[in-house]
C-alpha cells in the first residue's frame, strides 16, 4: 500500500465486498464482547456475543462466526479490535493461525465514533464492539502482521530494558531524597552521589550524629572494606575530612536512625541489582543484533547509533525494509505534522504525538547525538540554525531526514555513504 493515509483507506475499502463479514471485539481481561456486521455496517446478529478469554471461549467465538457466515452466505471474515493493554495478543495470534484476518483500530477513533448510531455518550462493552466494527467498515484500521521472531525478541528485550531503566531512575531519586532528608550536606562533598567513592561511602554510612565520632582513618578503613582502590590517598583523606566537617554541622533528621540506615541499605541493594540487570540486558541486546544485517547498516552512521539505539529502533519499529517511505516510520513514532485551518485562520504546526512514545524518544535522542558527532547531520543542523530555524525545530527536521535515510538504506541493502553536499533537512 502507498504510505499516504488517503490511498491506504481507499485500498482497504476496495478490498471489502458483499461477501465480507466484519467482527468487532471489545477486549477485556476475563470476557470479551463481539458484534457482527456486513461490509456496509448493517448488524447481522440481534445482540452481542460474549466469550471467555481462554481456548474454550475462542472456539466458541469461531463456531459463532462460522454459523453466522453460513446463514448469511458470507465467505471472508475481518476481525477488528483495539490494541490496548496486552489481553488482545493471544486472541489475535489464535485467529491468525486459523487464517482469519485481524485488524487493529485506534482507540481514539472509537471514542470519536461512539455516538454515531445512538447519539448518546453511554458506554458499554457491546456498544464498543459495534463501534469497532463500524470503524473497520470505513477502512480506518491497520492490518495486524506479527513481527519476525528476531525483531519480536529484540522488542521484548528493549521493553524490558526500558522498564529496568525507569525503575533504576526511581530508585536513584529515592536515594537522593534520603540524602536530602538525613544528610543534606553530603552533596557538598560528593556532587555525584553515584560515583565510585560516593557509593562506597553510602554503603558504610551512618547518620551525621554518629559520623561526628569517626576519624579519617575510620573512613579509609571502611572504603578499603568496600574494595575501593587507594582508599587512603591524598584525595581520599581530603574527602574523609570534608565528610567529618559536614557531619559536625549537619541539620539532617536524626530520628529513627536504625530505620533510616535500613532504608538506605535496601535502596543501595536495589540500585546495584538494577545495574547488573541492565548490563545483562545490554549484553543480550548485542547478541540479538548480531543476527540482524540491518544493525550493521545502522552502525555505519557512527557513534550516534550505538547498540542500545540500534536495538531500540529495530525492536520498536520492526523490519525497516517493510516501510516504503520514511514518513511511515515518522507516523509510527507520532512525529507526523498537523495543523488546523479554517478560512483565513491558520494554526500552528504541531506534532501529532500519536504513536509509539518510546520510539519517538529514541529517534530524538539519536539525532541529538548525531548533530554533535556526525559530519553530515552537524552541517545540516548548523545550516538550519544559520537560516533562522530554532534548535528544536531543526532537530525535528533532522529526525525526518534520519527516518528517510534508515528506510532507504534498509530497502536498498546499503550502508551509509557520507554526503556532505546534501541539502539541509
Amino acid at each position: 500500500m502507498k504510505f499516504t493515509r488517503k490511498h491506504s483507506v481507499d485500498q482497504r475499502l476496495d478490498q471489502m465486498t458483499e461477501k465480507h463479514v466484519i467482527v468487532g471485539i471489545d477486549i477485556a481481561k476475563d470476557k470479551h464482547a463481539a458484534r457482527m456486521t456486513n461490509f456496509r455496517g448493517r448488524t447481522l446478529t440481534p445482540r452481542h456475543y460474549a466469550f471467555t478469554n481462554d481456548a474454550h471461549g475462542f472456539e466458541q467465538l469461531l463456531q459463532w462466526l462460522n454459523q453466522a457466515m453460513q446463514k448469511h452466505c458470507l465467505s471472508t471474515a475481518i476481525v477488528g479490535m483495539e490494541p490496548t493493554g496486552h489481553y488482545w495478543f493471544n486472541l489475535a495470534h489464535w485467529l491468525l493461525e486459523r487464517g482469519i484476518k485481524v485488524v487493529l483500530v485506534n482507540p481514539a477513533l472509537t471514542r470519536r465514533h461512539k455516538e454515531d448510531r445512538d447519539n448518546s455518550p453511554a458506554k458499554n462493552d457491546p456498544k464498543d464492539a459495534l463501534v469497532i466494527a463500524d470503524v473497520v467498515t470505513r477502512g480506518y484500521y491497520t492490518e495486524y502482521t506479527p513481527q519476525d521472531e528476531r525483531f519480536g525478541r529484540l522488542k521484548s528485550a528493549v521493553l524490558h530494558r526500558d522498564m529496568l531503566v525507569r525503575n533504576q531512575t526511581q530508585t536513584g531519586n529515592r536515594i537522593v531524597r534520603w540524602i536530602d532528608l538525613y544528610f543534606p550536606e553530603y552533596s557538598t562533598v560528593f556532587k555525584n552521589w553515584d560515583g565510585v567513592r560516593s557509593l562506597a561511602t553510602l554503603k558504610s554510612l551512618q547518620l551525621p550524629k554518629e559520623l561526628r565520632r569517626w576519624s579519617v582513618d575510620d573512613f579509609i578503613r571502611h572504603w578499603g572494606e568496600q574494595g575501593l582502590q587507594r582508599p587512603g590517598g591524598v584525595s581520599g583523606r581530603k574527602r574523609a575530612a570534608e565528610l567529618i566537617q559536614a557531619a559536625s554541622g549537619s541539620i539532617g533528621d536524626c530520628r529513627a536512625p536504625e530505620e533510616a540506615i535500613l532504608t538506605l541499605s535496601h535502596l543501595l541493594e536495589m540500585y546495584e541489582l538494577g545495574k547488573r540487570q541492565i548490563e545483562a540486558v545490554d549484553q543480550r541486546l548485542e547478541e540479538l543484533l548480531r543476527d540482524l544485517p540491518q544493525a550493521e547498516q545502522l552502525a555505519s552512521l557512527g557513534s550516534g547509533m550505538g547498540p542500545t539505539v540500534q536495538a531500540a529502533l529495530l525492536g520498536l519499529a520492526g523490519d525497516l525494509s517493510s516501510y516504503r517511505h520514511g514518513n511511515q516510520l515518522l507516523n509510527r513514532a507520532g512525529l507526523s505534522l498537523a495543523t488546523q485551518r479554517s478560512g483565513t485562520y491558520k494554526g500552528q504546526v504541531k506534532l501529532t504525538k500519536r504513536g509509539d512514545s518510546l520510539l519517538r524518544k529514541v529517534l530524538f535522542l539519536a539525532v541529538l547525538c548525531l548533530v554533535k558527532d556526525h559530519p553530515e547531520f552537524k552541517t545540516c543542523h548548523e545550516r538550519n540554525q544559520a537560516q533562522g530555524m530554532a534548535r528544536k525545530k531543526s532537530i525535528i527536521c533532522l529526525i525526518g531526514k534520519l527516518a528517510r535515510m534508515l528506510v532507504a538504506m534498509a530497502n536498498k541493502g546499503e550502508r551509509y555513504r557520507p554526503n556532505l553536499e546534501s541539502n539541509a533537512a
